[in-house]
């Protein structure tokens, strides 16, 4: 595999990461915890996947330009300058919403939970988005 090839690999584990929590939120409202767990820490396997091969390619080829122009480069700014921010702190977040879990202090975990979900499924979102325009509708990135 060519380190060209990591943005799609990186973002199919977005996805799936996407999907499981999607699943795993589902699963807790119905008031199933097994699949739920399951869910959530494949989701968290996926999230990690993604992370590793992100700044592995990110290492290797560096700052990429987007090639998009017109209405299309403020849109993707808009979404790359939220994507960026809430992306850093969802690690942070994930890792207080998954010590209580582990520690049995399901309250805390509820309560964080609230938070990180929301912030965890926009940025999984829009790193999917990110990816598309990035790499598949307005061609490939220019390279810096």
């Amino acid at each position: 595999m060519d380190v060209t090839e990591l943005p799609k690999l990186y973002t199919i584990f977005n996805a799936c990461a996407l999907l499981h929590i999607i699943l795993g939120l589902t699963m807790i409202k119905l008031g199933h915890k097994k699949p739920h767990i399951v869910s959530m820490i494949i989701a968290l396997l996926f999230s990690t996947a993604f992370l590793g091969c992100y700044l592995y390619y990110h290492y290797h080829a560096g700052h990429v330009k987007f090639a998009g122009t017109g209405l299309t480069r403020p849109i993707y700014f808009t979404i790359l300058f939220t994507h960026i921010p809430l992306a850093v702190l969802s690690l942070p977040m994930i890792i207080m919403t998954v010590v209580p879990a582990l520690r049995s202090r399901f309250d805390k975990h509820k309560r964080m939970a609230k938070w990180t979900v929301p912030v965890w499924l926009y940025v999984s979102v829009t790193g999917i988005i990110v990816y598309l325009m990035c790499y598949v509708w307005y061609g490939p990135p220019i390279r810096a």
